[in-house]
């Protein structure tokens, strides 16, 4: 197989993208490196697809390795022919691999290899030519009884024919792939109360049935978890008759002979014993892994979102982590993170400890100055925010709330690197620390966390574990690498991240960093321990140095192109000061009067690499979370009881999948706007028009306070 020829089709672009593409990932670049830093190579592809293309490479790759073992195991058994080894060169899959390898392969004792042991074979070989003047299969027979091997009768040994028979039938790698083809165009997914009278979250597929070409990935999914539970029967059914005809015509010869119905006999015991069991597991199998790649696809889309959300910039923060029994956890963090005080409410106990937590908070917010409070999520959250809303109203200070998922906090605040952080403190108080500075900056927070417990998607858990963390580590070092990260102030989490550094590297900084004061330079990374010459190229232009004399460590201006960068300012008549100061339009004007394509041949750089060189020195030490709209802050409350039906509200989208997004509209309870409800256009995925964060108007449907349910619509209403 020619690998760059196929990613070329498959990925619609150039082959010499294809070519430069795969060179930097076997020269050991970082995807965030090669996105940003080698544009020009690759024809500005951006990170996901430059990750799609080194899992797709990997896969190519073991196909052909899977081929190469495939082909010396048959040559081995002296089997090898022009027909399977084309078989081989063309197979696209591994499935067809597999097909390709299934005669070939050594089986475990099944009925066909007793028979043939008993010495079957000649008969099975006589039977399935299907001579038109042959003698029937039960005359044949006879000359196969042999009780010393264990065929007393003539029925022993036509039993044992059709066993061979069968078998051969099954491992035909042609009737194999057509009955797959015919399972996926005509198959239905059948799924069964295993109790019909057992209450379950499943009753919409106690009896259900759905095309294998329409079934939806989350019904995919949750028919997988309801049958593990024991609550489904599942099955992947096909017309007999069909599957009888691909059979048939493979194997019946084109004249009727004495032998054509025993043929026909052991066809059908192939198909319902062995093929249609094994062909059954591999559609569900199939199904599953695309709901699974789709699913993690969502996720991995969330989490980006929930990453990449702005950060509330220079604020005192008043973390509150609610509980009941044990109370509510309270933590203030300066503007940095850095905690300044600790402490417990008893927000949900008796009035006098009410009005001690009154106390207690309104001291915190009034001595350190608090602007931004963040309430977790979880258990006595609604109690926490009503406090909350009616605290803010006595006191007038001009500070709003906004509730924080706290997925993944108590995992985090139980963990080595939180004890190693806050040793001080117990695991509760870790999580206030924890929820707070999640509003002031969700990324550098949220870094800590395994990405699988922060919760955004569907039926997470029921992912394959590998490819899950891939794909969501893949998302965290995108996410980090686009920001940047200060390296005087990163954690070494957050320095884990970034293209090149591992986590021994992210310690060393941290080491070097403590030991020696802080950076002054992007250069000093040299001198951090087990920071090589190559882990500087990759890392170098995603630190942050805003303590540096030279402006460009404060930029997103790869070292490599510092020259081009000084080259640049000097041609447009402007200094490092400019820059410093913010002359963007200047820059911009002059680069505008002498043109992109001139001066990017004059600075030896791509124009690729000149754009980001441009808007680099526009905006030194540019956030690009800071374009995001900031998060929407509350300062009052509300009850699900108060909603109406047609009631117009601002809300935040909490959670995006496959049938619909989650959006909080500040009543402690998500409401669902339903796929159908989003757009008037059609869209095939929610994520198509809301994301992760994104403030929308949305307004009521429906509201079943019993059930906790809230139905809504982004639909504008049609004028009466």
């Amino acid at each position: 197989m020619d690998i760059i020829r196929k990613l070329t089709e498959e990925f619609k672009i150039q082959p010499w993208q294809v070519e430069n593409t795969v060179s930097l990932i076997d020269d050991g670049n970082t995807i965030p490196f090669i996105a940003r830093y080698r544009k020009e190579a690759h024809g500005t592809l951006d990170d996901q697809t430059l990750r799609e293309i080194a899992d797709r490479l990997e896969y190519l790759r073991n196909l052909e390795k899977r081929k190469e073992e495939v082909y010396s195991s048959i040559e081995g058994q002296e089997k090898m022919t022009d027909e399977i080894a084309a078989a081989l060169e063309n197979a696209q899959t591994l499935a067809e691999i597999e097909d390709i390898y299934r005669p070939f392969k050594p089986k475990r004792k099944t009925r066909a290899s007793v028979a043939r042991e008993k010495g079957l074979e000649p008969l099975a070989a006589a039977i399935y030519l299907q001579e038109v003047n042959s003698p029937y299969p039960e005359e044949m027979a006879k000359d196969y009884i042999d009780p010393e091997k264990g065929v007393e009768t003539a029925e022993d040994a036509l039993q044992g024919a059709m066993d061979i028979i069968a078998e051969d039938i099954s491992d035909n790698a042609n009737i194999r792939r057509r009955l797959r083809n015919l399972f996926t165009v005509s198959g239905e997914v059948v799924s069964k109360a295993a109790d019909p009278e057992a209450e379950s979250v499943y009753t919409q597929y106690y009896d259900f049935s759905q095309p294998v070409n329409k079934i939806a990935g989350h019904r995919v999914l949750a028919i997988d978890r309801g049958e593990r539970e024991g609550f489904l029967k599942v099955s992947v059914t096909l017309d007999p008759v069909k599957a009888s005809n691909v059979i048939v015509s493979e194997t019946l010869a084109p004249n009727e002979s004495p032998c054509t119905e025993t043929v026909r006999a052991a066809g059908a015991d192939a198909y319902d014993r062995l093929i249609y069991p094994s062909v059954e597991r591999e559609i569900r199998s199939m199904l599953t892994e695309k709901a699974a790649g789709d699913a993690i696809k969502v996720f991995s889309q969330n989490l980006r979102e929930l990453l990449l959300q702005p950060p509330v910039k220079g604020k005192v923060a008043l973390g509150l982590d609610p509980g009941y029994r044990t109370g509510c956890k309270v933590a203030v963090v300066d503007p940095t993170g850095r905690v300044l005080d600790t402490g417990v409410a008893y927000i949900t106990h008796s009035q006098a400890k009410q009005l001690e937590a009154k106390s207690l908070i309104k001291s915190l917010i009034l001595k350190y100055g608090v602007e931004i409070i963040a309430i977790g999520n979880g258990t006595a959250s609604k109690e926490t925010e009503i406090f909350t809303a009616e605290l803010l109203k006595e006191i007038s200070s001009g500070a709003g709330y906004m509730v924080v998922s706290e997925a993944g906090a108590s995992v985090y605040s139980a963990s080595k690197l939180a004890a190693e952080e806050f040793p001080q403190f117990d695991v509760s108080l870790r999580s206030a620390v924890s929820i707070a500075r999640r509003l002031q900056d969700p990324l550098a927070e949220l870094v800590k966390i395994d990405p699988k417990a922060i919760g955004v998607g569907q039926y997470q858990h029921d992912m394959p574990k590998k490819e899950l963390e891939s794909a969501l580590d893949g998302v965290v070092e995108d996410a980090v690498n686009s920001v940047g990260v200060d390296l005087n102030t990163a954690s070494p989490s957050l320095l884990s991240r970034v293209a090149g550094i591992n986590s021994t590297v992210a310690k060393n900084i941290v080491a070097y960093r403590e030991e020696n004061g802080a950076f002054t330079s992007r250069s000093q990374l040299k001198k951090v321990s087990k920071l090589g010459a190559k882990a500087f190229e990759q890392c170098a232009g995603f630190m942050r140095v805003p303590e540096s004399k030279n402006v460009l460590d404060n930029t997103g201006v790869h070292p490599e192109s510092y020259d081009a960068a000084k080259r640049l300012l000097e041609i447009c008549s402007l200094s490092a000061k400019d820059v410093a100061q913010g002359k963007a339009e200047e820059l911009k004007s002059a680069v505008e009067k002498i043109g992109e394509e001139k001066l990017a041949k004059e600075l030896d750089i791509g124009v690729p690499t000149l754009h980001d060189i441009i808007k680099e020195l526009s905006q030194p030490g540019r956030d690009p979370r800071d374009e995001l709209p900031p998060p929407m802050l509350r300062s009052d409350v509300m009850d699900m009881s108060d909603l109406t039906v047609g009631m117009e509200l601002q809300g935040t989208v909490r959670n995006v999948i496959d049938f619909g997004a989650f959006v909080d509209i500040g009543v402690h309870q998500d409401g669902l706007v339903h796929i159908s409800q989003i757009t008037d256009k059609y869209i095939k995925h929610p994520s198509e028009v809301l994301k992760v964060g994104q403030i929308v108007t949305v307004r009521v449907l429906s509201v079943d306070v019993k059930k906790g349910r809230i139905g809504l619509t982004m639909k504008k209403p049609k004028e009466a």
